[in-house]
């Protein structure tokens, strides 16, 4: 069992609702702070940030939806690198590898890590939940083989559903450690955020992160 600032430094403090707005990122900011937070992960568009946060920061990329070409999120990503983000959450085309076109995924995942070189950290949302097990097992290998740092289950806004205890767990398999795991997408109270870590995720994508750590439920991403 993992105690409240060791979960707390595994989470991406996460705002990424289109209403936000600057005066918005800035509490998110200080709550990060005040929780001891790894990160916070907000839009590209609230990028660069009009203040100096004390942790990381991360972003998206070709977000939600990730029917972007592989330039667009190329240059997406080599933006917000440029407009001060640590970290680059990049969705994958779903259609793309459900077509059966891995090789497609593992391009588009390199030209973004091309865009955003170490140290900047790359992860990839494969959306699981859209995903059948082999397809899961495509997806992280991919990743892997385009350099990427984790790959994450969600966007917390598809349909089919976010992160689950057997995807954050193929997930793991597949990456044997090499990689890490990030589980988002309804990870809404402590038993939730433990049952994730305890089935391999390295990072959580937290929005109601104050709920959560002081056990309760919370609302959101």
């Amino acid at each position: 069992m993992l105690e409240r600032a060791e979960l707390a430094g595994l989470v991406d403090h996460t705002l990424l609702a289109t209403t936000a707005t600057p005066a918005d990122v800035e509490a998110l900011a200080a709550e990060a702070a005040e929780l001891g937070t790894y990160s916070i992960c907000v839009s590209p568009s609230m990028l660069p940030l009009p203040f100096t946060p004390q942790v990381k920061v991360a972003t998206v990329c070709g977000f939600p939806s990730g029917k972007h070409t592989p330039a667009a999120k190329a240059a997406e990503a080599a933006e917000s690198v440029r407009n001060g983000a640590d970290e680059v959450d990049m969705v994958i085309d779903i259609g793309a590898l459900k077509a059966g076109d891995a090789a497609r995924t593992e391009a588009e995942i390199r030209a973004v890590r091309e865009a955003c070189p170490a140290p900047v950290v790359l992860k990839v949302i494969i959306e699981s939940a859209a995903l059948t097990d082999d397809e899961v097992v495509a997806a992280c290998r991919a990743a892997e083989a385009a350099g990427a740092d984790f790959v994450k289950t969600s966007t917390g806004f598809h349909p089919s559903g976010g992160a689950s205890t057997h995807a954050v767990a193929l997930m793991a398999k597949t990456v044997g450690g090499r990689l890490g795991v990030k589980a988002s997408g309804g990870v809404r109270d402590w038993d939730a955020a433990q049952a994730m870590v305890d089935a391999g995720a390295t990072r959580l994508g937290l929005s109601g992160t104050r709920a959560v750590l002081d056990g309760g439920a919370s609302e959101g991403y």
